[in-house]
């Protein structure tokens, strides 16, 4: 039996379509991770997972448990960390952590060694308002409180949105030892680069999945052969090799732009081409999980 189990889940907010027939499974013990833009529709399915919302249409199960029937048994069972801080600002550090542990009828002590990594680092900061914490403070805060009751399946909302990258980067670290003790986790991000650190990714956009398979997958779906380009003029570079036979696609990409083409393509004429524009570089690249989301937004 699958941790998560969504089948043609919808969800709409009047005529706005948060989730639009959105199916998938995670396997007990998998980091799944939700990439997407704002407004993909991530949020909505975490509500509608943790049963704080109803759906329109569809069914989902989590640990077994039906979100529309079970909901006191799915909520015993999983923690939940939502994108927004949303600790008691007001309350210590402590005290926000006797507060969930007290809603769970738990004891600190009783799951002190699952959250010990994480308390520990913040536990010098015990008598601090949590209103008054850093960043990545409160994200440590608040993913102990989602874990103060032992949940075997754990969602987490953009739980790195708007944190310094080194605290990113321990949060995954943390996220790492949960699965290694058997925690199913659905964890939602805009950040590509942080698709890697997870078992399989599913691609969201417009309350719909656009492809789900593992990182390495996602990117060997990428068919067509893939340049990055750069030139003095960046704007004149982008329209002019737009126009050349065999460009399937150009699109800016940081400090460059990315050069999408076909079998058709010819380097020597693509050059001649744009003959006019000043300093061009030209090299060829793998592709990214990004190139492919954009690709398959554009589909």
């Amino acid at each position: 039996m699958a941790a998560i189990e969504v089948d043609n889940l919808s969800k709409s907010y009047g005529r706005t379509k948060a989730l639009d027939c959105v199916s998938f499974l995670v396997e007990k013990g998998e980091l799944l991770g939700l990439i997407g833009p704002d407004g993909a529709g991530k949020t909505t399915l975490f509500r509608l997972l943790t049963t704080l919302l109803n759906p329109d249409s569809g069914t989902a199960k989590v640990d077994g448990y039906d979100i529309a029937k079970d909901y006191k048994a799915i909520r015993s069972c999983v923690g939940y960390m939502p994108g927004r801080f949303s600790l008691y600002p007001d309350l210590s550090v402590e005290e926000n952590l006797q507060f969930f542990a007290a809603l769970f009828d738990v004891t600190i002590e009783e799951s002190y060694d699952l959250i010990a990594p994480i308390y520990k680092q913040i536990e010098p900061f015990r008598t601090r308002r949590a209103g008054k914490l850093s960043g990545g403070m409160k994200q440590k805060l608040a993913l102990s409180c989602a874990l103060i009751h032992r949940p075997s399946v754990l969602f987490l909302d953009e739980p790195t949105t708007g944190v310094d990258a080194v605290s990113r980067s321990e949060f995954w670290d943390m996220l790492s030892e949960l699965k290694a003790r058997g925690i199913t986790i659905l964890v939602s991000t805009p950040y590509m680069d942080e698709a890697s650190r997870c078992n399989r990714i599913a691609l969201c956009n417009e309350g719909r999945i656009l492809g789900i398979d593992t990182p390495e997958g996602i990117v060997q779906n990428f068919d067509k052969t893939l340049y990055s380009i750069r030139a003095k003029s960046m704007f004149a570079l982008l329209n002019q090799a737009r126009k050349v036979e065999g460009v399937v696609d150009c699109y800016p990409f940081g400090e460059n732009h990315h050069l999408v083409v076909d079998e058709s393509f010819n380097l020597g004429q693509f050059k001649a081409q744009l003959g006019e524009v000043k300093d061009l570089e030209i090299v060829r690249i793998e592709p990214t999980i990004e190139d492919v989301f954009i690709k398959l937004m554009k589909r």
